[in-house]
């Protein structure tokens, strides 16, 4: 039997960015950590359950089998994560936006305080920003009490930086 050629799905293999704040960094090392924990454990089982016999209706071995696949390969991206890292460092009293500062801005008369990540961090709700979204990446390289246009949602809006840390 042939199995069909298929091109690779842009979402199979997501790119991670890797800029990141050394907490980010700490929590993907505790988290491999963990898992690298387990490994023993799910490889234990997995041969224990090999041991029953057929493969092919030895549904427990095949569960087993999935799970340390899994862990493997959750393991191997979190070192590939590791290994390509790029820490974070903001300078302080910066007067230029880079990585990593917490910005305020004004924003059609509305003061407004975001901070520019990697990609890999965003939270909106704490008003966390990626370099790579349409108004992190205006702010990239621009100077403290510097103004500028950008469009979001449709509209035209008038940006001021009145404080970069």
């Amino acid at each position: 039997m042939q199995v069909p050629v298929t091109a690779p799905s842009p979402y199979a293999n997501p790119e991670h960015d890797p800029h990141i704040t050394q907490k980010k960094y700490d929590e993907i090392l505790n988290n491999l950590k963990k898992l690298k924990g387990r490994l023993p454990h799910l490889q234990k089982e997995t041969n224990r359950l090999a041991q029953n016999g057929d493969f092919s209706e030895n549904v427990e071995y095949s569960i087993a089998k999935g799970k340390l696949r899994g862990t493997n390969r959750r393991v191997l991206e979190l070192e590939s994560q590791i290994l390509l890292a790029k820490i974070i460092k903001p300078k302080d009293n910066a007067k230029v936006v880079a990585l990593g500062h917490t910005v305020d801005i004004k924003m059609d008369d509305e003061k407004k305080t975001y901070t520019v990540l990697g990609s890999s961090e965003i939270d909106t709700t704490k008003n966390i920003i990626s370099d790579n979204s349409p108004l992190g990446s205006a702010l990239i390289d621009k100077r403290l009490n510097e103004k500028f246009k950008i469009e979001i949602g449709g509209k035209k809006k008038e940006i001021e930086i009145t404080k970069i840390a």
